[in-house]
């Protein structure tokens, strides 16, 4: 018995010398993606997934009982404090992938979805089908039904307050007010085919789907046609933005006032600031530059990197995200009203690529790989917010006649046809990046080389990707489609 006893004491004073834990101890280890460096390991401390825990419902207002659906990989940041904040508020989870998603949403009828914004461009394709595989019959109505609903929210957002604007200047008070007239007699006329729309057309989707409160988007931005199309069929997405490095979430469309086109508010206890790209000044609200986060949600630091540590947070603390953004202008009156405050980004100035797969693709690797090839002087690595990357090439045109006179026994008489050079192209890559870890999809052939003299380099003979960028957009748009 005494011997028990001595046994019983001597356990309880070992478990006795074990240190507590304090909010300042580091909780996890998240490391970032390293497809073309060294991954870093993110420290993240329990107040940094506490402060998820305790804010994340004013952007989610769940309640026990509710149903959620996620396909995210349990080790993903996004994926890890929504569950967190799951199992806190005692709300079930149902775990689901990209081939069975049809079926689970339909079976279980979640009242939200958590995930990236390529689930809902398939949920998006996947209806379109649906409605182009109809009777010709059903398929006009659907169309124009749905027209007519995108229509109608176009014409809410001005009287409601909602259109996304840069612009710090205040409107015209009689030019609003025309337009604030105007957008309620649109309204007010396309109001009973919307109607009609929501008894004919989307009851049927939202039976099939359920997602009866909210889809909640992260990891990347999601395409406007999208956003747009589950707007006017009634089904809630709200986006979000954060990374890794702020545990993740710092900002998020509301419930209320959920703004196409932007990410929201910040969440309580985080600050976010937008900093000139050159200088590191802070910018005023509608000008873009840099985004900058501190608050509760920033990590403790990258584990055992201090030099990558001080470059990412500077003495006050604020964590450079290497993302191109802007905040809304504060209007008190106007058809942007209600955007005051909120963040719009506009595309990352590190080079990262993120696509809606929520991969992350460092472009460097990709682009030695294919720069190998004779065929190729110049690329440039396309990607961000799609759903494979594509590529913009500057041919040596020597080299690919050369080719074409090899392989296909050309002339040189005539030009190459496109179709020809595009053939070429795409066997380099895929010989050249074969052992690369991503491969390259669409392609843009231009004859401009990229230079210091036309703004597209740097001094340093560095590719200027957001002056390409913007260079050939309209071309990219269309290579996307």
């Amino acid at each position: 018995m005494n011997h028990k006893k001595c046994l019983a004491e001597d356990i309880w004073s070992q478990q006795g010398v074990f240190e507590a834990i304090g909010p300042e101890d580091v909780a996890t280890l998240i490391y970032t993606s390293g497809t073309g460096g060294t991954p870093k390991g993110v420290m993240l401390t329990h107040r940094n997934l506490l402060h998820q825990i305790n804010n994340l419902w004013e952007i989610v207002p769940a309640v026990p009982g509710d149903r959620f659906l996620s396909m995210l990989p349990p080790w993903h940041a996004y994926e890890r404090s929504t569950e967190y904040f799951i199992f806190t508020h005692g709300i079930q989870q149902v775990y689901t992938t990209v081939k069975h998603l049809k079926a689970d949403l339909q079976h279980h009828q979640p009242h939200y979805i958590i995930s990236v914004p390529l689930v809902y461009e398939t949920l998006y394709s996947s209806i379109q089908r649906q409605i182009s595989t109809s009777s010709p019959a059903r398929k006009t109505v659907a169309l124009a039904l749905i027209k007519i609903s995108l229509l109608f929210m176009e014409a809410k957002k001005i009287y409601e307050g909602t259109v996304l604007s840069n612009s710090p200047v205040k409107p015209s008070f009689i030019f609003y007010m025309f337009n604030y007239l105007r957008a309620r007699i649109v309204a007010a006329l396309l109001w009973p085919l919307h109607n009609l729309a929501k008894m004919l057309v989307y009851k049927k989707i939202h039976s099939s789907i359920g997602i009866s409160k909210a889809g909640i988007s992260g990891g990347g931005s999601l395409p406007m046609h999208v956003d747009k199309f589950f707007e006017a069929i009634g089904i809630k997405v709200q986006n979000g933005y954060g990374l890794t490095e702020t545990s993740p979430v710092v900002a998020a469309r509301r419930p209320f006032c959920n703004v196409l086109g932007t990410v929201g508010h910040p969440i309580k206890h985080t600050e976010i600031k937008i900093v000139d790209i050159e200088t590191g000044e802070v910018l005023p609200d509608g000008s873009k530059g840099i985004v900058k986060i501190k608050g509760l949600p920033v990590m403790k630091g990258y584990y055992k990197n201090p030099s990558a540590t001080n470059k990412a947070l500077d003495l006050e603390g604020w964590f450079n995200t290497g993302d191109i953004g802007w905040i809304a202008p504060h209007h008190a009156t106007g058809p942007s009203r209600k955007c005051g405050g909120m963040l719009v980004l506009e595309g990352r100035a590190k080079d990262t690529i993120v696509l809606t797969t929520g991969e992350n693709v460092e472009p460097a690797e990709l682009e030695e790989a294919a720069s190998r090839s004779s065929l190729i002087d110049q690329i440039m690595v396309i990607g961000q917010d799609r759903r494979r990357l594509g590529a913009i090439i500057v041919p040596n045109n020597d080299e690919v006649v050369a080719a074409a006179k090899r392989k296909y026994s050309f002339d040189g008489n005539n030009g190459l046809a496109k179709d020809t050079v595009m053939s070429l192209l795409y066997a380099e890559l895929k010989t050249w990046m074969a052992g690369c870890s991503f491969q390259i999809g669409p392609v843009l052939v231009v004859d401009e080389p990229f230079t210091i003299d036309n703004g597209l380099m740097t001094p340093t003979m560095k590719i200027r990707r957001d002056k390409v960028a913007a260079k050939y957009q309209s071309e990219i748009e269309a290579l996307y489609k």
